[in-house]
């Protein structure tokens, strides 16, 4: 099986919360595409290879698959769920607007740190690019867009997105390295700017274009 390779140096959990961690290591390799779209998955290798029961193991699988990421099989077969990218194209209209929001509501509360960070993620997601280096990328603009998020410091956004940003994420990793990622990049620097000069409703307008034009060049892959 081909996800064995992916977990040949995984040892056996130890912590508490098994179903948790077992949780974040799958949702991980899904994200990634270290487990492909429509890979099988069987609840009896995984806890070998995790060193634990399967019970965690079938409860975490529970929650990748309320989740989207995982379809449970006629025959108890479980698998990967294939990228749907009609799907993925209306998580970011979603995504966009709570990302704009967040904008909105970090803009005023921002410090000169906070700018400096802005400015070294974008430089980071320009690097990235051309190195083509997507991996690096799409961190340097998960980081980017976590400064609004943690300024903000609001949890009922940070839930909302997180099951919206997962539909979103594999088509990312399928698709991010062949954008030019050069239009974000300046998109960014009108973000900051904006930031800098304090307009909020400007931030969050050039925010939410700058998910959703993403989100169009994505889908036209």
């Amino acid at each position: 099986m081909r996800y064995i390779g992916f977990m040949k140096n995984i040892q056996p959990i130890k912590r508490l919360s098994l179903r948790e961690e077992v949780y974040v290591h799958l949702k991980n390799a899904i994200l990634s595409l270290e487990l492909k779209p429509e890979e099988r998955l069987h609840d009896k290798d995984l806890a070998e290879k995790f060193g634990i029961s399967r019970t965690p193991v079938r409860e975490a699988l529970k929650r990748l698959e309320d989740e989207g990421l995982i379809e449970a099989m006629p025959g108890s077969s479980t698998r990967v769920a294939p990228l749907k990218v009609e799907e993925a194209y209306q998580a970011f209209t979603v995504v966009a607007a709570l990302h704009a929001l967040a904008a909105r509501i970090a803009v005023p509360l921002l410090r000169e740190n906070d700018i400096k960070e802005l400015k070294i993620q974008n430089q980071r997601l320009k690097s990235s690019m051309v190195e083509k280096n997507i991996i690096a990328a799409i961190e340097a603009d998960e980081g980017f867009h976590l400064v609004f998020l943690t300024v903000a410091g609001n949890q009922e956004l940070l839930k909302a997105l997180e099951r919206s940003t997962s539909k979103i994420r594999r088509l990312e990793m399928a698709q991010f390295g062949s954008l030019k990622g050069i239009n974000s990049v300046l998109q960014h620097e009108q973000i900051i700017q904006a930031c800098i000069d304090k307009d909020s409703e400007k931030a969050a307008l050039l925010t939410e274009k700058n998910w959703l034009s993403l989100g169009e060049l994505l889908i036209q892959q």
